[in-house]
């Protein structure tokens, strides 16, 4: 148990692991032990704070996004818990749905050949 709680602990999105593989790989760490004793807040901290610079600014975002204009104390911390977990969800959904669209095909812009021409007489020779 010492062990997985560690790896909890320590958990890090592997390179080249998607968001939702690694909330996936999260979620079987945590799954695996149950009695791991950390709150939700504590998890989804853990899981933020794991997650490469860009998953974190697409979070951020959709926090931006998603924000209330409410006071602090008018909110509990578990409905914050619960408007993280949707965040998430929602992430994951979209991350899903980016990736099942078909790739837009770039066709290259032609580009001119460079002639060697003289700065000073426009010559066609490049001295």
């Amino acid at each position: 148990m010492t062990n997985l709680r560690n790896e909890i602990t320590r958990f890090q999105q592997r390179f080249n692991e998607s968001f939702s593989e690694a909330w996936d790989h999260f979620n079987d760490l945590l799954r695996a032990c149950p009695h791991h004793g950390f709150s939700e807040l504590h998890q989804l901290d853990t899981f933020y704070n794991a997650l490469n610079v860009n998953d974190q600014d697409s979070l951020n975002s959709a926090a931006v996004v998603a924000k209330v204009n409410t006071s602090s104390s008018s909110l509990a911390i578990s409905s914050d818990v619960a408007e993280l977990k949707d965040m998430v969800r929602a992430l994951l959904l979209d991350k899903k749905n980016q990736s099942s669209a078909p790739a837009l095909s770039l066709t290259p812009a032609p580009v001119k050949a460079v002639e060697p021409s003289c700065v000073t007489c426009g010559g066609t020779h490049s001295y």
